[in-house]
């Protein structure tokens, strides 16, 4: 899998405080892993959209993973809110996750993260244009 990088991400990933930075790299890192072992998947592009750190797939939707200030006790993984990514994994996976609305994930800074169910999810949106045809997208 190739990563291509149009923003200098290391510089906004630092610029969060210090215990919000380590569980958005644990986020960034298993987008990295996911995409390396998904099928079809060749090519990650890692910029910046709307300010947040974004991961972009020829044939998949944008994943974006922030922090807020007005809500420092949680931390999140967007999705285009269009899509049926978020609504597939609120059906599969609604005793696993907290969402918002049908565009995120939402973790609690002492949640230990459901990592085998969360890279389904980031598998699911690196690839939707693919599996968006299919029933619960193939999950």
């Amino acid at each position: 899998m190739n990563l291509t990088k149009t923003f200098k991400i290391e510089e906004k990933l630092d610029a969060y405080p210090k215990h919000v930075r380590q569980k958005l790299m644990r986020l960034r890192q298993l987008i990295l892993e996911t995409a390396a072992e998904t099928e079809g998947v060749n090519t990650l592009e890692e910029t910046l959209k709307w300010g947040e750190p974004s991961y972009l797939t020829k044939n998949g939707s944008t994943i974006r993973i922030d922090w807020k200030e007005k809500k420092p006790d949680q931390y999140a993984m967007y999705f285009k809110c269009t899509s049926k990514l978020v609504p597939s994994f609120r059906t599969i996976y609604k005793e696993v996750f907290t969402f918002e609305g049908d565009r995120a994930l939402v973790f609690k800074m002492d949640d230990t993260l459901p990592e085998t169910e969360l890279k389904k999810c980031i598998a699911a949106g690196l690839t939707y244009h693919k599996v968006k045809h299919l029933p619960l997208l193939g999950l």
